[in-house]
């Protein structure tokens, strides 16, 4: 947000007068605040990392373009939630993301345990570069959400009820097998396409079967990142267009600041995943606790 643009917004919203120098430098704070809550130390490690990102219009080089900007939510050991970090990129790849995972290290996150992932470009190779030990799941909801895209409204409740044996199946063979009972059914002979893309993801689909459903639970969704995302949404969508990539960082940063208070808090249940996640990765999970 430029100088005249803020000086505006006072103006008619406030009726106040701010000079640009004032503006300047309440700017020049903010974005002090913004680096440094950046920069700061995270945890040794993250039982479960959310990624997922947004798409915000700014100017570049004299050309508004759709840029992405990423958000990185984790579960701390004690089940708080906390956003390590945001990044505006062009285009996403393994090199950008490299380029954030190895920030991360830097900052002290030395492990995570699940990374949650919505079939971001690049993003699996570059996990399994910086923390090789990660497990890459697939945010399940997105798959379904992405395969009810492909039917009109009135067939999408009972479309989601025939999903629901692959992804609430006991074992990755009992899902593998209720996929291809899909595929061989009306809905896949309808919708082969829907079918593609459970085979495409299911490399990363196939974790979720190993674990019980206390961390189910816990990993099913990026609805608390996308809640996250939905009112930042709020805040930009009356906006044309940022000028640069730092006017966006500046005014996304005082929206974060404003929601995490209500929208990021101790994750629901986390006691009995605690204990989970304590059985199955041992001190990789009880050593961060202290």
């Amino acid at each position: 947000m430029s100088v005249r643009e803020i000086q505006a917004f006072l103006a008619e919203n406030y009726g106040t007068e701010v000079s640009p120098d004032f503006i300047s430098s309440v700017t020049d704070e903010v974005m002090a605040e913004t680096i440094a809550w950046q920069s700061r130390p995270l945890e040794a490690m993250y039982p479960v990392v959310f990624f997922d990102a947004l798409r915000v219009k700014i100017r570049d080089g004299g050309i508004v373009s759709n840029k992405a900007v990423y958000l990185a939510l984790g579960i701390q050991a004690n089940g708080q939630r906390d956003v390590l970090g945001l990044w505006v990129e062009q285009t996403e790849g393994a090199k950008f993301w490299l380029k954030v995972f190895n920030e991360l290290k830097n900052r002290g996150c030395q492990d995570i345990l699940i990374a949650v992932v919505d079939g971001l470009k690049g993003l699996a190779e570059a996990v399994a570069t910086a923390y090789p030990r990660t497990t890459v799941q697939t945010c399940i909801v997105h798959l379904i959400r992405n395969s009810l895209d492909y039917a009109n409204y009135k067939e999408r409740k009972v479309l989601a009820q025939a999903l629901r044996p692959i992804y609430s199946a006991a074992s990755e063979q009992e899902a593998g097998q209720a996929l291809q009972d899909f595929a061989d059914g009306p809905w896949g002979a309808k919708y082969p396409m829907i079918v593609q893309s459970w085979r495409r993801a299911w490399e990363h689909v196939t974790p979720f079967f190993v674990f019980p459903p206390d961390i189910r639970r816990v990993i099913y969704t990026t609805n608390a990142i996308e809640s996250l995302n939905m009112q930042l949404r709020k805040i930009i969508k009356t906006r044309g267009h940022f000028p640069s990539d730092e006017a966006a960082i500046k005014l996304l940063w005082l929206a974060l600041r404003n929601v995490l208070t209500k929208s990021v808090r101790t994750t629901y249940d986390w006691k009995s995943a605690m204990n989970q996640f304590a059985i199955l990765y041992g001190e990789r999970f009880t050593a961060a606790r202290g």
